[in-house]
């Protein structure tokens, strides 16, 4: 320290020889370290982005992974900037540790549907238009994004579902197949002609053009019910036309079997009266 002061005057010199150039040099090499980090930051992450864009992966999981990225380059390239000036950056990483788990503490709930929402962009079990049921809400997917999903239900409400309890919970797609079985049970009475109701059944699947040749349909008996015997109809159709070809073939069948005479029997109860004899006085 005294080197610096002769006579009580700055030694400019001095000065210059043990502190300023090697503090020059030292922030000279902290600004290239940041500059060049910073650049090949921005290198790296559109690789990164284009490398998984030609994975099919979802655009959005994507962007969120390049900013995610971004931001931990730029964290890292800054310590480094920092510990060539010699900043103590084991204690700043410290802080940065410290600050980063009572932040993850703090939405603990927001992390696990941040997580759910990645898994369901990787794995994929539904896609924007599908029609699911999950998280317990039935609609077409609208938008699946980080933290929640959008869907839109049949009569037109959009329901924001966080994606945790989606991945958590059971995912039913219906549109993940092209096509999908109609399952119905209609009952006729035990008095009925089960060979001209099949007949029947037979004629009216023949003659909807979008029941499916293969797989083929399928009927029969199911069971001997209380009221009726129920009689199984098992038609494939392209899932775009199911609830359509659900809805006409139960009115196409009702008004058939109506015009052959084979009855659609409603549960029936007989309930038998007893009466006692007045008590004598």
């Amino acid at each position: 320290m005294n080197k610096l002061f002769d006579q009580g005057n700055l030694n400019w010199h001095v000065l210059a020889q043990e502190y300023g150039i090697p503090w020059g040099f030292k922030l000279a090499a902290a600004l290239a370290i940041l500059f060049i980090g910073l650049w090949l930051t921005g290198v790296v992450t559109r690789l990164t982005a284009k490398a998984l864009s030609a994975a099919r992966m979802d655009s959005m999981l994507v962007r969120f992974l390049d900013s995610i990225l971004r931001i931990l380059l730029r964290v890292v390239v800054v310590i480094i900037a920092l510990g060539q000036l010699g900043v103590q950056t084991t204690s700043l990483i410290a802080i940065l540790g410290a600050a980063g788990l009572a932040v993850g503490l703090a939405l603990q709930s927001s992390l696990s549907n941040f997580a759910a929402g990645v898994l369901l962009l990787v794995f994929r079990p539904f896609k924007s238009g599908d029609f699911v049921e999950a998280g317990g809400v039935t609609g077409v997917v609208e938008h699946i994004r980080v933290f929640n999903s959008v869907l839109r239900t049949p009569d037109n409400r959009e329901i924001t579902v966080p994606n945790g309890h989606i991945y958590n919970g059971v995912i039913t797609n219906y549109s993940a197949r092209d096509t999908r079985r109609i399952d119905l049970v209609i009952g006729i009475g035990y008095d009925d002609d089960i060979r001209k109701a099949k007949q029947v059944i037979e004629s009216v699947l023949a003659a909807d053009e979008r029941i499916l040749k293969d797989p083929a349909a399928t009927w029969g008996v199911m069971d001997l019910g209380d009221s009726s015997v129920n009689l199984f109809i098992r038609p494939w159709v392209a899932a775009s036309d199911y609830w359509n070809t659900r809805c006409d073939l139960l009115e196409t069948l009702k008004t058939r079997f109506d015009a052959e005479g084979i009855n659609i029997p409603y549960p029936q109860m007989d309930v038998h009266l007893q009466t006692k004899p007045a008590a004598s006085g």
